[in-house]
């Protein structure tokens, strides 16, 4: 089933403790849509710039990624540039230039308004229920948010979430937005505002899965050269949607392998710059992670 993601296409400069790289192609829609095309067609919706590189639309396009609602506006493509510290979990951003992403309004084509599957990645949540008025009747619709519209922009936020089924955050958000010490009673209060389904990332220690009243546990594959967590997070939310939309249903063990998959592209993303690192990745590269996850969570009989 064909799979819907609004959010931001970029272009990065990254330094880490190890090396650094400069333009390289990144976003939220990116990372999301290279990392679910191994799954399942993806309908894309962002902006960018008229100096947006032909080889990076041609990648997209080699990679099944419909273009259709991808506008180019006159003007630079979005920009950022951040500084990862030695522990590679904190970073400082050094710009963010948002250019022709600053007026982004998404506007669905026709052909995108009936899919089934929906990611509204991290975009303003004013822009994410713009979208949700423009699809009909989607089988699972999952966002993504951070601090800054948790603080900033509360009553929007909790407007697009009483529409949501799905919300993909991390720990320190969850205890943010519901005022808990407790990320178990804090992922309550969060489903009682609208989803269902939580997913909550943390990082090198895998992520938590809250679904209606069931708990499902996955961790980080154990990675040992961690170059650039760029867009891991984005990369989990493609892995997980890619495999639900792939497998046409949602319940408790579609949603358990769903983020099975999440983690092993995750694993991937973060030994590269960029997405070099999931952009040819084989149907058994995938599958080697995934049996790698599964094992280390298996019981002796």
């Amino acid at each position: 089933m064909s799979l819907l993601v609004v959010g931001s296409v970029a272009y990065d400069s990254i330094i880490t403790p190890q090396a650094a790289a400069d333009e390289v192609l990144g976003g939220s829609a990116t990372f999301f849509a290279t990392a679910a095309s191994h799954f399942t067609p993806v309908n894309l919706v962002a902006v960018v710039g008229d100096d947006f590189h032909h080889q990076d639309i041609a990648f997209l396009k080699d990679r099944k990624v419909s273009l259709e609602g991808l506008q180019t506006a006159p003007g630079k493509t979005f920009r950022w540039k951040g500084r990862y510290l030695e522990n590679m979990n904190d970073r400082e951003t050094l710009y963010t230039h948002l250019n022709v992403f600053e007026t982004f309004k998404p506007e669905l084509p026709l052909s995108y308004r009936n899919s089934p599957f929906v990611f509204l990645a991290n975009i303003g949540p004013e822009l994410q229920y713009a979208v949700m008025q423009q699809v009909t009747k989607p089988l699972f619709v999952a966002m993504d948010t951070m601090n800054f519209w948790i603080s900033g922009a509360p009553e929007p936020l909790r407007k697009i979430l009483s529409v949501v089924d799905g919300l993909i955050i991390n720990d320190a958000e969850v205890k943010e937005l519901s005022g808990e010490s407790n990320i178990f009673v804090g992922a309550r209060k969060i489903q009682a505002m609208g989803p269902s389904t939580l997913i909550i990332k943390k990082g090198e220690h895998g992520a938590l899965l809250v679904h209606n009243q069931s708990y499902f546990y996955c961790p980080a594959y154990p990675v040992t050269l961690l170059y650039d967590p760029t867009g891991a997070g984005d990369t989990f939310a493609g892995g997980f949607m890619g495999y639900l939309a792939k497998i046409g249903k949602v319940d408790d063990a579609s949603l358990r392998w769903a983020v099975v998959y999440g983690s092993a592209l995750a694993s991937y993303c973060v030994e590269a710059f960029g997405i070099a690192a999931i952009r040819d990745l084989s149907a058994v590269d995938i599958q080697k992670r995934v049996d790698a996850l599964t094992a280390m969570t298996r019981l002796p009989a």
